[in-house]
């Protein structure tokens, strides 16, 4: 049996359990999302489990050593700023204050990278969704995704998926789902101090 490497430039195909020597790092990336990703165990997984690529580990170890100067590197990097006149300042100056309190948004989305300190993780209940995205993630939860340049993201929807077509639903849904009594007008000051980030 063999794996076809999908989103290559060319056919390729690769025998079970070497598809890490014949795959370059773009192409092994989009093959290995496009494979079924399991729950929990081989049964979860069955051509990841056949392929070996349940507990990929190569010698010597070139990556782990590096990780923390790379993730240091990545918050150094300052994110975008928002242009002038794509958002409205006062309206996004009230929307800062309900950010940070009234709506809670702070209390995940923490100042100033916007996103939570050490675990960010959440199940789809903590955030009132369900779970068609997480579910396909090794621990079945949603990743706090950081809101800085937040602008530049303004194609193909929002949220984890794009399933909220405006940051205006996004919030819709939060002050539903965590009952934050927002008045139509202070949605709007919420919105605008998300464009601003």
């Amino acid at each position: 049996m063999s794996y076809h490497a999908i989103g290559s430039s060319h056919d390729m195909q690769c025998e079970p359990g070497k598809a890490i020597d014949c795959l370059s790092g773009t192409r092994l990336a989009r093959t290995l999302a496009k494979l079924p990703r399991a729950r929990a165990g081989a049964n979860a997984r069955p051509a990841a489990a056949k392929a070996g690529f349940g507990n990929v580990r190569s010698g010597p170890d070139l990556i782990t050593g590096k990780l923390a100067a790379l993730h240091y590197y990545q918050l150094a990097i300052p994110a975008p700023v928002a242009p002038e006149g794509s958002f409205d300042s006062a309206a996004a100056a009230r929307g800062q204050a309900l950010f940070n309190n009234q709506a809670k948004c702070a209390s995940c989305h923490v100042p100033p990278l916007f996103t939570e300190p050490g675990w960010n993780m959440h199940t789809p209940e903590e955030i009132g969704i369900d779970d068609f995205q997480s579910g396909r993630s090794p621990d079945n939860r949603y990743r706090t995704a950081p809101l800085k340049g937040l602008f530049t993201h303004t194609k193909g929807g929002f949220y984890h998926d794009g399933r909220f077509a405006t940051l205006g639903e996004v919030v819709e849904h939060y002050n539903s789902f965590f009952k934050s009594g927002l008045t139509g007008q202070e949605k709007n000051d919420l919105v605008e101090y998300l464009k601003s980030l």
